[in-house]
């Protein structure tokens, strides 16, 4: 795909690149593998993986993004030796077999630091308290006889029974040490890694700048819902679908009215725009019609339109507008849906480490199925609590009762045409 970067003109069918990739390792027929496209996309959207794009931002700013550079550790965590229970704090050693009574000193709260122990001697302590120096254990108070800790300022005695060193103790370092990689650089910072970050007492981190994205649907035949629906028309589902999903993967998202079927029109709108975001995305428009408006209003740029060996979803544009990358998803509902997640979402998931990638189980067909032997087909699901996955709708790219139906997308790979009942199948949770 060194085309984008050179600036040649990329339109063309998709007939016209069909040899060079199928010696490539593409899907039959002249068709594109699933995997080549998604190569392509991460090759076009490498020039947005710069420095320059960083940002730091405070933690609480920081949640949902990726993280820009590997963060070691400045500190041990825990940084010393504490308590995990509440209870008194001994030497091993100083207690035999069949336990001893010991004297008690001050307690030891959290947040304080103790004495070092003396020989004879038990300290209660609580939970995430400090170990003195010269204990190596902790008995819970519940062990102890009596069951409970002395009246504060009050001397006294406790019998408490053998305990093995390193009980109810956690070691300094135990969790990470510092030096070591805390987080990798693409890490998704969810709440437990922005937890492990303050707890390391860094307040601030270098993420990946949110990506801005330009969504354009096409076509003379949509209207916007919530407008009376003249006779031929249909209401356009494709652009609150997609926007729905970029926003809900992090990005920020730009949308425009619905363009015409008029591809000056079109050109004229994404140019209006261009100069202020990161990529342009389409729906429609990409096949091989008389009317592809996105096609045609492609003429001059940068871009290819490619048939990719996937279904739903086979019509792909992909290149250039004016400099700006740019993803042509087909028209129909579900094919932008699942041309967004197996183009766009895991490559940026893998490239800036947002959004996080969607989770891969495995599961049994409830009920046996189809595929066209040379396509990857990509079907809706409902995952099940006993492992199973039951197929929602049929295998037609329209079906938004089927889409909004399904918890999973459900993978059928190029070179399977058929399955049974209790076949497994790898499935991304949605």
């Amino acid at each position: 795909m060194t085309a984008y970067t050179e600036g040649r003109t990329m339109h063309s069918s998709p007939h016209e690149h069909g040899g060079a990739l199928h010696q490539h390792g593409g899907a039959p027929h002249g068709a594109r593998s699933v995997a080549r496209h998604r190569a392509a996309v991460a090759e076009l959207l490498a020039p947005l993986l710069t420095e320059a794009r960083a940002e730091t931002l405070a933690l609480r700013d920081a949640l949902g993004k990726g993280l820009a550079h590997d963060i070691a550790a400045p500190l041990s965590l825990p940084p010393f030796a504490n308590s995990q229970m509440d209870g008194f704090a001994i030497n091993s050693a100083h207690v035999p077999d069949g336990g001893a009574e010991l004297r008690t000193v001050d307690p030891v709260p959290a947040g304080a630091t103790p004495a070092a122990l003396e020989r004879g001697c038990a300290a209660p302590i609580m939970t995430g308290a400090m170990i003195p120096d010269g204990a190596d254990a902790v008995v819970p108070v519940e062990q102890a006889v009596p069951d409970r800790f002395p009246a504060p300022g009050v001397a006294g005695t406790v019998w408490l029974p053998a305990t093995a060193a390193g009980t109810f103790v956690r070691a300094a370092g135990s969790d990470i040490r510092a030096g070591e990689r805390a987080l990798a650089a693409g890490t998704f910072l969810g709440p437990a890694q922005l937890g492990l970050l303050a707890a390391l007492g860094i307040g601030e981190v270098t993420v990946h700048r949110t990506v801005t994205v330009l969504l354009a649907t096409t076509g003379d035949e949509v209207v916007e819902p919530g407008r009376p629906l003249p006779a031929g028309k249909i209401y356009d589902s494709n652009g609150t679908l997609l926007e729905s999903a970029l926003r809900q993967a992090g990005l920020a998202v730009v949308r425009t009215a619905i363009a015409s079927d008029r591809p000056e029109e079109l050109r004229a709108l994404l140019r209006s725009h261009a100069g202020s975001v990161d990529l342009i995305v389409t729906t429609g428009g990409v096949s091989k019609g008389a009317y592809e408006v996105v096609r045609q209003a492609m003429d001059g740029q940068a871009a290819e339109f490619v048939h990719v060996a996937m279904q739903p979803g086979g019509p792909q544009g992909i290149g250039t507008f004016d400099g700006v990358p740019f993803l042509g998803f087909p028209g129909n509902p579900v094919s932008c849906l699942v041309s967004f997640e197996m183009f766009l979402r895991p490559v940026l998931a893998g490239m800036f480490g947002s959004p996080a990638p969607r989770t891969a189980v495995p599961a049994r067909l409830a009920h046996s199925l189809t595929s066209p032997e040379h396509k990857h087909q990509v079907r809706r699901g409902s995952y099940q609590a006993d492992g199973t996955v039951r197929l929602e709708g049929g295998d037609s790219s329209h079906l938004m009762h089927a889409l909004a139906g399904s918890n999973a997308l459900v993978h059928v790979p190029a070179g399977v045409s058929a399955l049974a009942e209790g076949d497994e199948v790898e499935v991304w949770m949605l």
